[in-house]
């Protein structure tokens, strides 16, 4: 897989995403770093609460309630019941979607 630049894509950091606000908004960088983690830990608060976190043009982070299934152990076959619990998914808008894919989209709310 590669990126838009033909390269293999990279993994971007809490560190990178502090000198991208460092460079663009101008708060120093101990301010950049606090508010990236800020926001990250708000996201988290919300999910540990249970509430969806929306974000207009980026996507959704939605906390779902999995019930009690019966699963198999690959290795042996043997049915082990899984407990019910609650999983994190991420489902990104259409606008997203669409520059990740290269395509114009008018900046619309979903």
């Amino acid at each position: 897989m590669t990126n838009s630049n033909g390269k293999s894509p990279t993994n971007i950091t809490r560190a990178d995403l502090a000198e991208a606000v460092y460079r663009r908004v101008g708060l120093s960088r101990v301010e950049s770093a606090e508010l990236v983690e800020l926001v990250i830990n708000e996201i988290c608060d919300e999910l540990v609460r249970g509430n969806n976190v929306k974000l207009s043009s980026f996507g959704s982070f939605l906390v779902r309630s999995k019930g009690q299934r019966i699963g198999r152990n690959p290795k042996t076959g043997v049915e082990v019941p899984i407990t019910p619990r609650q999983v994190m998914v991420f489902k990104p808008s259409n606008i997203l979607k669409a520059r990740v894919n290269g395509e114009t989209v008018a900046d619309e709310e979903e």
